[in-house]
């Protein structure tokens, strides 16, 4: 018999392919190229590298839109069709459960960032194209394991959406929120300063997104191994801390 983890690793994949999510991936890969092409024919200079950008862009936020749609409309439905209390109700601790699904949703990122990643190939070297989907793929699995405790904490579908989407796009700008807050020539005043000290301690909290999966690998090729090491380094460190967070609050739920 397969460990239960893996059971619901598996049946977590399942649940993602039968519900046509491979399709709704194809569908949005062919809606960006469209778009990237357009744009494409439109740009009198560098027009290659312009379509390159477009294409990141947005196939970058697809990922993260289905990823983090899919987390907590696929928790929001286990919980009310009582599923939850099934599994839990079996001779499996909710650490188990957890890193089941957990696992289900990593290997089910493994989907978009490999597609579209594949795009990448016709813009860049596959070294750089790889990185770029190594890249997203980190990028989804901090976000799913986000959404994952998010879902377990508000119980409520938009509520969870709008708080993940929240955390993803707050840790893409929070670098530029930062560089405003102390690039003012004068001398700020206390508020200013107070601004500037609560824009640091969120930055020292938030996995800095704006790290990940850049554009520029794919336009200008200028991806490195330290910015993989540093990739891959946050990716364990927020993953861990965020699935220590969602165990916690599972384990004080009463079901």
């Amino acid at each position: 018999m397969m460990h239960p983890a893996v059971t619901i690793a598996r049946y977590t994949l399942l649940e993602a392919l039968r519900n046509r999510l491979l399709w709704l991936v194809l569908i949005l890969i062919a809606g960006a190229v469209a778009v990237s092409g357009f744009l494409n024919e439109l740009a009198l200079t560098e027009s290659r590298q312009l379509q390159a950008a477009m294409l990141a862009a947005i196939l970058r936020f697809a990922a993260i839109f289905l990823m983090a749609t899919f987390v907590i409309t696929s928790m929001a439905r286990e919980a009310n069709d009582k599923g939850l209390e099934l599994l839990l109700a079996l001779p499996m601790s909710r650490a188990v459960y957890l890193s089941g699904k957990l696992a289900g949703f990593a290997a089910l990122a493994l989907l978009p960032a490999g597609l579209f990643g594949a795009l990448g190939l016709f813009f860049a070297p596959p070294p750089q194209a790889a990185l770029w989907t190594f890249s997203l793929l980190c990028e989804c699995w901090i976000v799913a394991t986000f959404s994952v405790l998010c879902m377990l904490t508000l119980n409520q579908v938009l509520p969870a959406l709008a708080t993940a989407f929240a955390f993803y796009m707050l840790a893409r700008v929070i670098a530029t929120l930062q560089l405003l807050g102390h690039g003012s020539g004068s001398i700020p005043g206390l508020s200013q300063q107070a601004l500037s000290a609560g824009i640091d301690g969120l930055a020292l909290l938030l996995p800095h997104l704006d790290q990940f999966t850049r554009s520029d690998w794919l336009v200008y090729h200028s991806g490195s191994g330290a910015e993989l090491a540093m990739i891959a380094t946050q990716t364990i460190i927020y993953i861990v801390l965020l699935a220590a967070a969602a165990l916690f609050d599972l384990h004080r739920k009463n079901i």
